[in-house]
C-alpha cells in the first residue's frame, strides 16, 4: 500500500497567508498513488447499495469520475453556480465571510435513488453538506459521503452526523 500523504504537496501561503493548501496535483501524477486512491474508494464502497456517484466542483470531480466508471455507475455533477447548462436545483451555504452555492440538474437525481458523494477534501463541511442537500431536495439519499483528506482541526465532519462518511486520510492538526 502506497502513503499517499507523502504524494500530496502542501503549498504554504495559498490561496492567502496562513493557509496551507493540498495540492493534489502530485498524487494525480503518480499513477500509482491515482489508483490507489480510487481503488481504496472502490473498496469501501463495494458493499454499498447506491445508483450513482456525484463529484463536487471541482477537483471532487477527478475522483468521482474515476471511481464511477470503476464501479460501473453514472456520474452527476455538483457545479458552482452558472455552470450548468439546463435547469437546476441551488442551494446556499455559509462561508466564514458571507454565502455561496452549488448546483445540479434537475434531471440528475430520480426520486428514490441513491447517490454516494465524492470530493478530495474536506474543510468546513459546507460545501458538501450544500451538495447532499440538493440530491435530497431532488428526492434521491445519500448513500454515503467519501473524502480523500479530511482536515479534523476544522471540524467540517460535525456538520454531516447523520451521512455514512469515509475518510481515507485524516490529518489532525493544522
Amino acid at each position: 500500500m502506497i502513503d499517499i500523504r507523502k504524494l500530496i504537496r502542501i503549498v504554504p501561503d495559498f490561496p492567502k497567508p496562513g493557509i496551507g493548501f493540498f495540492d493534489i496535483t502530485t498524487l494525480l501524477k503518480d499513477k500509482q498513488g491515482f489508483q490507489e486512491v480510487i481503488d481504496t474508494f472502490a473498496n469501501h464502497f463495494k458493499d454499498f447499495d447506491f445508483d450513482k456517484i456525484s463529484g463536487v466542483e471541482a477537483r471532487g470531480f477527478v475522483f468521482a469520475s474515476a471511481l464511477a466508471y470503476k464501479m460501473n455507475k453514472g456520474l452527476i455533477l455538483i457545479r458552482k453556480p452558472g455552470k450548468l447548462p439546463a435547469e437546476t436545483f441551488s442551494q446556499e451555504y455559509e462561508l466564514e465571510y458571507g454565502a455561496d452555492a452549488v448546483e445540479m440538474h434537475k434531471d440528475a437525481v430520480e426520486p428514490g435513488e441513491k447517490i454516494v458523494v465524492i470530493d478530495d477534501l474536506i474543510a468546513t463541511g459546507g460545501t458538501v453538506k450544500a451538495a447532499c442537500r440538493l440530491i435530497e431536495n431532488a428526492g434521491g439519499e445519500v448513500a454515503g459521503i467519501g473524502f480523500m483528506i479530511e482536515l479534523c482541526f476544522l471540524k467540517g465532519i460535525d456538520k454531516l452526523k447523520k451521512y455514512n462518511v469515509y475518510s481515507m486520510l485524516k490529518i489532525e492538526d493544522d
